[in-house]
């Protein structure tokens, strides 16, 4: 017998949440169509601001990964947007013709961020804040623009702003309110916010509304202009001021609509065969935009999918735990207090806390706190329950641990709380379902507790309770050491894991490889194929198979791809020395191939932007010099001053100490891209302190510093050792850079990997242990000996398909 057919409208958090709902209490009632607007799985957009600030990747932040949908069955179609909904054939028309019949329909479309109307809204460089294509428009513009204007000072807007501000760039949070997050908190929280906000560098402007944008000749935005006339420099416009639930596709198919698509407490339209939930979504006259009430409602809307008939959803009683920037939130309830209310505040502007319960008829109704947050779940309790306080009034103020309700330890905390408290708002997870999952299926760390359940797997400002309950429930058996990330969602396995049945079984190919280790995906996938082929070819060099489709395309095709898909080329030029005899070829190659733009870049290189890609071999051939390797997860450059040979204060000569090093390691791979410096005296000109690898000389030898990066979070290099001679200098940079290629993680830099191991163990392996020092030394030497030019290669033939256009034929 044919299954009822349920069809999804919208690939996002709460309509996928939804599906999980469903799956969980009938797992074969429905064959199950997705459609999703996005290229992309369902992920958690609540974690797109760490992505911004570079703390993640989009492969971190994904829920549910392909082989999900796989697994259950569920025929996806991403990238495809429903355009038409005809209810009296039960069919849903995709804009390219696909067609797809329903018994039930779920909508599921979200809600688009609101476009101020002002003029100037569509110039090139104003965009907005709501998926991870806008994320990645943001990042690529840092790369290149300075000034940021961000719309906008709710929780979106600061967190956009706060990105920005780490990738570089000066911002600025315009905001047509007096105080930020003006729904979240009262006006002191907010202060107290903005004051913590502006000694990271944002900039404010409240009380402003905006009139215009302001472009240049070329269609770009330049300025923003507000209503009082003053203008603001600005590169990048992001729209960070409301969201509007999606509903035209409901309109268009007869649905009532009024603030959203209407649904009754069952999470059901006008249409009993159509359903609704999350933010395109009004019931009883409210839109919810937090996540907590999303999943409230698909766990109602998959119960009568089910055909349970049970639950209903009559609204969510709403509160706000957050953490902007790292700065804890939290409010719940009537928090701004009003007639026939009194209020507690605690306030330690220097501490940073600050504390307001609202309180009305001897109960709490409404709570604001700032810094710390401790005890907001606590609140929330009091206040969902409407208890009367009594004798509580007097130390409620001061906490649950001080009313006698709970001890006084943390862990007590949470023993104290009912099975039917809620532990983690984003995902709706109460202290029940933890423990039961806890006991059930044997877990004994906070990432399986949110593997199993989601709890502390979005904003993660739950972690802390999760890992209270964790710690109550198994006792002394609770393990607290993070569980090792797995590479990807092929393999269970870590990292650490397949260098050592790498290592340990000479596996030297990808077949080999995801044979022997029982890869789920049998030919693996774009995130774990460039590790595995590091992996393999950094231990055992000369022995494992390159395999050219399992590297990103910069390092296909030997050049750095730009957003124009040009490309841009960076000749060798070792220590930053050329001659003119180079610098004319330079020339004239970028006149022969109408190079648009020639760039001294910060690594004292010549960058060559704009070729075409089947230019890059004539462009390579005619230059006449090796690659400088700008463009892979290798070598980049070695910086140097002018030191002893013409500098006044030089106390060396760092021009050819940098020339000696990118010599040695001339075209080496490393987990990610390594840079180097060496100044010729304490004055620094060279920048070693934010190197991977810094060498500052002295009037008694060399100074070796390592672990620096000049990047999204600038991290100071710490000292590793003084030396003597040019020799040792190379020996113990040679070292470490071995150690580093050995033992990192694919995509860790040097600073990463040294705040894993530790400086120290790092000292012992490099510094102390000299037979190790020099074993490490002979096995770079042995695995670059013999390492060719890629670019030569390339102009002798090898791999030309990479460099032929793609041509249709009529």
């Amino acid at each position: 017998m044919q299954k009822p057919r349920l069809v999804v409208i919208g690939n996002g958090m709460a309509g996928i949440r939804t599906l999980e709902e469903l799956l969980a209490i009938a797992p074969d009632q429905y064959d199950i169509t997705v459609f999703g607007s996005e290229p992309h799985p369902n992920y958690n957009r609540i974690l797109l601001s760490p992505v911004l600030a570079g703390e993640q990747n989009f492969a971190d932040i994904v829920l549910n990964p392909l082989a999900w949908y796989e697994d259950n069955g569920i025929e996806l179609h991403l990238g495809k947007t429903v355009t038409r909904i005809d209810r009296k054939r039960r069919v849903v028309c995709t804009e390219d013709g696909i067609e797809a019949p329903y018994d039930r329909l779920l909508i599921a479309t979200g809600s688009s961020p609101f476009i101020l109307p002002v003029p100037g809204k569509d110039l090139a460089g104003v965009i907005t804040y709501r998926d991870i294509r806008d994320t990645e428009l943001m990042i690529d513009a840092a790369k290149v623009k300075r000034h940021a204007v961000v719309i906008g000072g709710g929780l979106l807007g600061l967190e956009a702003a706060n990105g920005l501000k780490l990738r570089g760039m000066e911002v600025t949070v315009v905001h047509l309110a007096d105080t930020l997050l003006e729904r979240q908190l009262d006006a002191t929280a907010g202060k107290l916010l903005q004051k913590s906000l502006e000694a990271r560098g944002l900039q404010f402007l409240l009380s402003k509304s905006t009139s215009e944008i302001l472009g240049n000749d070329a269609g770009e935005v330049r300025a923003v202009k507000f209503a009082d006339g003053e203008e603001i420099p600005a590169d990048l416009v992001v729209m960070a001021a409301g969201i509007r639930p999606n509903t035209s596709l409901a309109e268009s198919a007869g649905l009532h609509c009024s603030r959203g698509i209407v649904v009754s407490d069952t999470l059901q339209t006008f249409d009993p065969r159509i359903y609704a939930v999350g933010e395109c979504v009004s019931h009883r006259g409210v839109a919810y935009g937090l996540v907590a009430p999303l999943f409230e409602q698909a766990k109602v809307c998959a119960n009568h999918l089910a055909l349970m008939g049970i639950g209903s959803y009559r609204g969510s009683v709403l509160s706000t735990k957050l953490k902007v920037t790292g700065i804890d939130l939290f409010s719940a309830g009537d928090f701004l207090g009003g007639e026939g209310t009194e209020e507690i505040v605690l306030s330690d502007p220097c501490g940073g806390v600050y504390k307001k319960l609202v309180i009305k008829d001897d109960r709490l109704v409404g709570a604001c706190l700032y810094g710390d947050t401790a005890d907001g779940a606590w609140y929330f309790k009091l206040l969902r329950e409407g208890r009367a306080l009594g004798e509580l009034r007097e130390r409620i103020m001061f906490g649950e641990s001080s009313v006698g309700d709970s001890g006084t330890s943390g862990q007590s905390h949470a023993v104290a709380m009912a099975d039917t408290d809620e532990v983690c708002g984003c995902n709706g997870v109460c202290k029940g379902t933890i423990v039961k999952a806890i006991t059930e299926k044997g877990l004994f760390t906070l990432d399986e507790v949110k593997k199993h359940t989601k709890a502390a797997s979005s904003c993660g400002s739950c972690a802390g309770l999760c890992e209270q309950i964790l710690m109550s429930t198994v006792g002394s058996t609770y393990d607290a050491t993070p569980k090792k990330k797995a590479v990807c969602h092929c393999t269970e396995l870590s990292h650490e894991d397949v260098r050592r049945a790498v290592r340990e079984h000479h596996l030297t190919s990808h077949r080999e490889l995801y044979d022997f280790l029982e890869w789920r995906t049998p030919n693996g996938c774009a995130t774990c194929r460039p590790a595995v082929n590091y992996y393999m070819l950094s231990t055992w060099p000369r022995e494992a198979v390159d395999d050219p489709q399992s590297r990103f395309v910069n390092e296909r095709v030997h050049a750095n791809i730009q957003k124009d898909n040009t490309f841009s080329v960076v000749p060798q030029m070792k220590g930053g020395v050329t001659n003119p005899s180079e610098l004319r070829r330079i020339a004239d190659v970028a006149d022969k191939y109408h190079i648009p733009m020639v760039k001294v870049t910060g690594g004292q290189r010549i960058d060559l932007l704009g070729v075409k890609k089947e230019d890059l071999v004539n462009v390579w051939k005619d230059l006449g010099m090796p690659s400088g390797h700008a463009y892979g997860k290798s070598i980049r450059t070695v910086k140097t001053c002018v030191g002893s040979e013409f500098c006044r204060f030089g106390t060396q000569n760092s021009t050819q100490m940098g020339i000696d090093l990118e010599t040695m390691l001339g075209y080496m791979w490393s987990p990610h891209k390594v840079k180097l410096a060496v100044s010729g005296c304490p004055r620094n000109c060279a920048e070693a302190g934010i190197k991977d690898v810094g060498v500052i000389a002295v009037d008694s030898g060399w100074e070796l510093y390592v672990g620096g990066n000049g990047g999204i979070k600038t991290e100071v290099a710490q000292f590793l050792v003084k030396v003597k001679t040019a020799e040792e200098v190379k020996e113990y940079t040679g070292a470490f850079l071995q150690l580093y290629r050995e033992e990192a993680y694919y995509l860790d830099r040097t600073v990463h990997y040294i705040e894993r191991v530790g400086l120290d163990y790092v000292k012992r392996k490099v510094v102390e242990d000299a037979a190790n020092r020099r074993a490490l030394f002979e096995r770079l030497l042995f695995s670059l000996d013999g390492l060719t030019d890629p670019w030569q290669a390339r102009i002798e033939g090898k791999q030309s398909q990479e460099y032929i256009p793609l041509t249709v034929e009529a």
